[in-house]
């Protein structure tokens, strides 16, 4: 099967509403080594993809290019905040900001993004799980008064 190009693959994720379509066209992006994460974010904002299968490709993208793991959990995070927040109560988005701060612990975006999810209101996501990520970041974070 013959390649697709960049241009393609950057037409499929950014419009196409077949999940096998973006599922090849994905799958080609890793064979040939495209590792640009403005690409992907295309594929992540397609908004014709739920929940579960954002995860399949954030993971195996993640798993692919490690190099680019933090800044693929980091946009996945931003992605089910403005996306999914109401429905799952900010929870997957706060997974995936701990996934980011797992790559990079000393990077306080993760802790402060994190903290930004938070709902007075309807303690969502809990306050419990909340601070404990926020404790740890403070193990890690060089300047302890930005956390």
């Amino acid at each position: 099967m013959k390649e697709l190009t960049r241009t393609e693959i950057r037409y499929i994720f950014n419009s196409s509403e077949s999940f096998n379509e973006i599922f090849d066209a994905f799958e080609s992006s890793l064979r040939q080594g495209i590792d640009e994460i403005e690409l992907y974010r295309l594929l992540f904002w397609n908004d014709s993809l739920d929940t579960d299968e954002l995860i399949l490709f954030g993971e195996k993208l993640a798993r692919e290019f490690r190099h680019i793991a933090y800044d693929v959990f980091m946009w996945l995070a931003n992605v089910f905040e403005v996306i999914y927040g109401k429905d799952d109560n900010y929870e997957l988005s706060l997974t995936y900001y701990q996934k980011a701060a797992a790559i990079r612990p000393e990077e306080p975006d993760p802790y402060l993004d994190a903290s930004d999810l938070y709902n007075p209101d309807l303690n969502i996501p809990p306050m419990k799980a909340l601070l404990e990520f926020l404790k740890i970041g403070l193990e890690f974070v060089p300047s302890k008064k930005s956390v």
